[in-house]
């Protein structure tokens, strides 16, 4: 049975702590620190289960702690690992960046990146250049881990990958595959010499994504929202592909664009027979 009397308590977001943890909703401070924030429960748990070197766990005095946290606490998983706050509303809302705080949120170091997971022989990695909006980069992420695939790349200029609203779109899928953020202007050669198929997508491009075989060695390679790919990317671009669309939408956004042709990729791989 957890005693949760036992744990520190922190109700003054004057406190030096609570400041700190407050600054990390700057991407200054998380460059600075090297830490971040993740918010509410699935995520906490996503963390904990992942390894991820949670460093502390903060979670609202008059809620207490969440039951699937007690859960977790009870079973040892994270016995060993982070300190236990509880805090006052006004600290859950200072250091969290929803309107509505959450029952809790962790303090964790940023993640470890494993460039080795770029080069597998028959893999598919999704490279983005130039997405800056939290939201696609996160929804991108998760379509990347649901079908499985070996790492995703955030390109120069692309939205940071602790920014909170980036971290929540993720939902948890951050902690399960390796996320690199590299310059592509180095990497993309690189790529290519190790034979991978760089792949993007066109209006003018001369098959669809269902003539392409994303069973050999593939980068799917994602640009800006509005702009689409950079010049120096689209140079180093194999093959380009064409999601068809039959009805009146002009185009899809590059989140769902992303996830159609991630999902064309595992149907080939896993469900063609």
């Amino acid at each position: 049975m957890i005693n949760e009397k036992f744990d520190s308590v922190l109700s003054s977001v004057q406190n030096d702590r609570v400041k700190q943890w407050a600054s990390l909703l700057d991407k200054k401070f998380r460059d600075r620190s090297g830490q971040f924030l993740i918010e509410g429960v699935h995520l906490v748990l996503e963390a904990l289960k992942g390894g991820a070197g949670v460093t502390t766990i903060v979670y609202d005095a008059e809620r207490g702690l969440p039951a699937e946290l007690k859960q977790e606490r009870a079973a040892g998983i994270a016995v060993s690992g982070p300190e236990w706050v509880q805090a006052s509303p006004a600290v859950m809302s200072k250091c969290t960046g929803t309107d509505t705080p959450p029952p809790v949120f962790a303090v964790l170091p940023k993640l470890k990146t494993d460039r080795s997971a770029l080069f597998r022989d028959g893999g598919i990695v999704v490279v983005l250049d130039g997405v800056r909006d939290p939201g696609n980069a996160g929804t991108i992420i998760r379509s990347a881990d649901a079908v499985g695939a070996d790492a995703v790349v955030l390109g120069k200029g692309c939205v940071d990958l602790y920014n909170p609203k980036t971290v929540r779109s993720t939902m948890g899928s951050l902690f399960h595959l390796p996320i690199v953020e590299a310059d592509l202007a180095e990497l993309l050669p690189e790529a290519k010499v190790e034979s991978v198929k760089l792949v993007g997508t066109s209006l003018q491009a001369q098959h669809t994504c269902y003539g392409y075989d994303w069973t050999q060695s593939t980068w799917l390679l994602l640009g800006n929202e509005s702009e689409g790919l950079s010049q120096a990317v689209r140079e180093q671009v194999d093959e380009s592909v064409i999601i068809p669309m039959i009805g009146q939408a002009e185009s899809l956004n590059v989140a769902m664009a992303g996830t159609v042709l991630l999902y064309e990729a595992l149907r080939q791989r896993r469900f063609s027979r």
